[in-house]
């Protein structure tokens, strides 16, 4: 009965596009009287003619397919100021994925700030958890995420205290335009001071990765670090350090951070970034466990901090769990050239066959900044997964949360994952305020 009384999460309404749909069919009316007119007219007419007429007709299909993947293009609405009315305090937990393979074609600073920006979104803090993949076993990228959590206890409660937009610091630091409006002076005088602290510090970070960068082993590899003075970047075991962990369960602290290095071995095919998803989705499903999880590129960042509620308004606001897989999310580049000459954002294929595509059994997976349910990947409910993946991942050592580094054996006859048999439905966010953008 409350679920009948409570406003919708979203609502999905389709576009007006009457005109188009006219326009469109007078281009089908004389397509179709240009074939006709081949056919008709083929025996008076050499091979030429019957070339024509193929070329014609391929096109003419093609056109068809094309226009009716954006016949009834649809716009989703969501609403998450409305989630505490309905499950505030019961807010599904959230495992949220970044990868990277090689710290000099992927520059850390640009990977930390992917993370950076996913610690700081506008989401209970004990509710996620934050996965790095370093395909690469890279010590500079170890010690890029170390620097980073000690960075991210600071930037966090100021991005939350003065209801930073745009949490990816680099962004934030490169325009004054992200600043709050503040109305009263104490308060602004307050917010300027912390303003050139944390500036401060995420120079004092920038510098201190790019030091390392420069060096042959960014430190003395002991301690942490140790473990990285006995490996090769193509061969070793799967290393897991819980870089920090959320104790006490505060909701406005930081959230879990996971290093995750997989095992590699020369006679082994790894899958690259596959092979990193998978290993990801089964060592956290032996830690968090999370019922969904967000899966990010490198070279990518948040630009709202409320997305992830956006996303549960589509999970949690469906009316059963057939009608969203996944929740996809497009991309948009920054600083880009006035009017997109070369049409770089791709908005013909996000705004208008994407919308269409949408309509019909909903967006494809674009690889990253995807939001998934667990269920999906695994072929079973989230409360059966940890035993699934222990069947799957024999361990050596304890998997949960310890501090400690973790040498995990991944099967190679247990190395895919079955996604599971069923007719899912899926959802996309297509407003401007809800993408994330990408890095050129």
């Amino acid at each position: 009965m409350a679920d009948t009384v409570c406003p919708p999460l979203y609502e999905k309404y389709s576009r007006k596009n009457h005109i188009h749909r006219v326009l469109d069919i007078c281009i089908l009316f004389l397509l179709t009287s240009l074939i006709v007119y081949r056919l008709l007219t083929l025996k008076n007419h050499g091979f030429s003619w019957l070339l024509a007429l193929l070329c014609e007709s391929w096109f003419t299909f093609v056109w068809v397919l094309t226009v009716s993947t954006k016949w009834n293009p649809v716009d989703y609405k969501t609403y998450p100021e409305r989630l505490p009315q309905r499950v505030e305090k019961f807010l599904p937990a959230v495992d949220m994925f970044v990868t990277t393979a090689d710290p000099v074609l992927e520059p850390p600073i640009i990977t930390m700030n992917t993370v950076i920006s996913l610690l700081a979104v506008d989401y209970p803090a004990n509710k996620l958890a934050c996965y790095l993949s370093d395909d690469g076993c890279s010590p500079l990228t170890f010690y890029s995420l170390l620097e980073t959590s000690k960075f991210a206890k600071l930037w966090v409660p100021f991005c939350k205290k003065y209801n930073i937009e745009v949490r990816a610091p680099f962004r934030y630091f490169s325009s004054t335009d992200h600043k709050p409006v503040l109305c009263s002076d104490a308060s602004s005088l307050e917010f300027q001071q912390e303003w050139k602290k944390m500036k401060d510090e995420y120079e004092e970070l920038s510098c201190k990765i790019q030091d390392a960068a420069k060096k042959s082993t960014p430190c003395d590899l002991t301690g942490d670090f140790a473990f990285f003075s006995k490996i090769e970047c193509k061969n070793h075991p799967t290393i897991i350090k819980i870089m920090w962990e959320n104790k006490e369960g505060l909701s406005n602290g930081l959230a879990h951070l996971i290093y995750v290095s997989r095992e590699k071995r020369p006679n082994h095919p790894h899958h690259y970034k596959a092979g990193a998803m998978n290993v990801l989705t089964r060592v956290s499903g032996l830690i968090t466990n999370a019922p969904f999880m967000l899966n990010m590129d490198c070279d990518m960042f948040a630009n709202n901090p409320q997305i992830v509620r956006h996303a549960m308004c589509f999970f949690l606001g469906s009316k059963n769990e057939g009608d969203t897989a996944f929740v996809q999310t497009p991309q948009i580049f920054y600083d880009g050239l006035k009017d997109d000459p070369f049409g770089n954002q791709l908005v013909v294929l996000q705004e208008y066959i994407g919308r269409g595509i949408v309509a019909l059994q909903g967006p494809f997976y674009g690889g990253t900044g995807c939001f998934h349910r667990r269920k999906v990947i695994y072929g079973l409910c989230p409360n059966d997964i940890g035993d699934f993946a222990k069947f799957l991942t024999p361990i050596t050592g304890d998997p949960f949360f310890g501090g400690s580094v973790i040498n995990v054996s991944i099967s190679p006859n247990h190395a895919s994952i079955s996604p599971i048999n069923r007719r899912w439905r899926n959802a996309s966010l297509h407003n401007k305020s809800e993408r994330k953008r990408r890095e050129i």
